[in-house]
């Protein structure tokens, strides 16, 4: 069964179908190979679809919408530059920090990375930024849609390795912090070696006035992250709970507070959230008949043997993990290749005697950054939309932020503490 469902899973893959065709095929494939039941199929999805928890990723993606339309994210770019659009590179800067703070609400890279990019690429470039420079920004900071709490990922990483998703939301502040920081600064370093984006002239006092101004016009939406950590830290309620909460929250800042989201237009922003909540539950469903057949199948436990037989060191296993989720990230969509790997790695990796909340950070931010590498990178599709391109134009400047990210996640690997301080 399993050749018949790595072959067929990889031939599908390569002949440009979708990742839920490719799962829910090879999945039938490998089924009837051995001789079973497609019954199974339908059994499976179901079972895992049949969570309370689940029901967190629909509404968080409604909420991020909800946010985007009603004017969260204007609120977050002139927050954002009213800190740091003086300096040097400032409107990348700028790209950056936004999508840091829109990722609080987003819960996704790719609607992060949509929604930041269509707003700043344009600005960047008005201001000499290379266009292709422009869009690589947006692509590697919406990563941090994926790592910052909410995030969608992490919901189902916390369901597929039966962690807390409180603890895996307290995990990524400082891997997203870190991961800002870095790229924060690449940008500055670029922008001040080709000489574009000119510094801007402010005194302190004139700088501490534009912040306070942007913040009190931006503190509303950014409470909603406040809300969400805060009551499930302080018992109020759930994960899935919060994520209803925050679909209350957006929907009366942008109805009755800001006013930028009319009834008429809630039909459109509810429709593009079930289509992509559906395209999300679909890839759940289909890879846990996937991760099923590997489990009966007993490919954890070889796969647990092989890696024991190369090595008993926690420090090579983590840089053999860190190769494989990167080689994974490029071809697998993030979320299916969640659901495929974490079941046979997790429970290795606390052989090893690694925390599993760290190495939940460890896989996620490796596939965060599958998102920003051809060919699959589902980011790069959105920003070579979103600013005309075609992927090939973004080559030169995104290897210097893939190297940027590359280093990052070693960090995140080998400083456990980077992931467990706030646990």
């Amino acid at each position: 069964m399993i050749p018949v469902l790595f072959l067929s899973f990889t031939a599908i893959l390569i002949i440009g179908a979708p990742i839920v065709t490719a799962l829910g095929m090879s999945a039938a494939f490998a089924l009837q190979a051995g001789d079973r039941s497609l019954l199974i199929v339908a059994q499976m999805a179901f079972q895992s679809l049949d969570s309370f928890s689940l029901m967190a990723v629909p509404f968080f993606i409604l909420a991020g919408h909800l946010m985007s339309s009603g004017g969260v994210a204007t609120r977050l770019v002139q927050l954002a530059n009213a800190f740091v659009g003086w300096i040097r590179g400032g409107l990348g800067a700028v790209a950056v920090l936004t999508s840091l703070l829109f990722a609080t609400v987003s819960g996704s890279s790719s609607a992060t990375t949509a929604a930041i990019g269509s707003v700043l690429i344009p600005e960047m470039e008005k201001k000499g930024y290379p266009r292709s420079f422009a869009a690589s920004i947006a692509a590697s900071s919406g990563e941090l849609g994926a790592i910052i709490p909410p995030s969608i990922p992490m919901i189902v990483y916390a369901l597929t390795a039966n962690v807390s998703v409180g603890s895996l939301f307290l995990a990524g502040i400082l891997p997203g912090l870190l991961i800002t920081v870095s790229l924060i600064l690449t940008v500055c370093l670029v922008a001040r070696i080709q000489g574009f984006d000119e510094v801007s002239a402010v005194s302190f006092t004139g700088w501490l006035k534009g912040v306070l101004i942007a913040l009190k016009d931006a503190t509303l939406a950014l409470m909603m992250p406040v809300i969400i950590l805060g009551g499930i830290y302080g018992g109020l309620f759930t994960a899935t709970e919060a994520s209803c909460i925050a679909v209350l929250y957006g929907l009366a800042l942008g109805l009755f507070v800001y006013k930028e989201i009319t009834v008429k237009d809630l039909l459109g922003i509810f429709a593009r959230s079930a289509v992509m909540s559906s395209i999300i539950l679909l890839i759940v469903a289909f890879a846990a008949v996937f991760a099923y057949l590997l489990t009966i199948n007993q490919v954890p436990q070889q796969v647990a043997a092989m890696l024991g037989s190369v090595t008993t060191n926690p420090i090579v296993f983590l840089l053999l993990v860190n190769v494989m989720l990167f080689l994974v990230g490029m071809f697998i969509e993030a979320l299916a290749a969640i659901l495929i790997i974490v079941p046979i790695l997790a429970p290795i990796s606390v052989a090893f005697g690694i925390d599993p909340i760290h190495f939940g950070m460890i896989v996620i931010t490796n596939l965060a950054v599958g998102m920003v590498t051809p060919p699959v990178g589902v980011n790069l599709f959105v920003v070579c939309e979103v600013a005309q391109l075609k992927m090939h134009h973004l080559a030169k400047y995104l290897v210097i932020f893939l190297a940027v990210l590359v280093l990052d996640v070693l960090i995140i690997s080998y400083v456990p503490a980077i992931s467990t301080f706030f646990l």
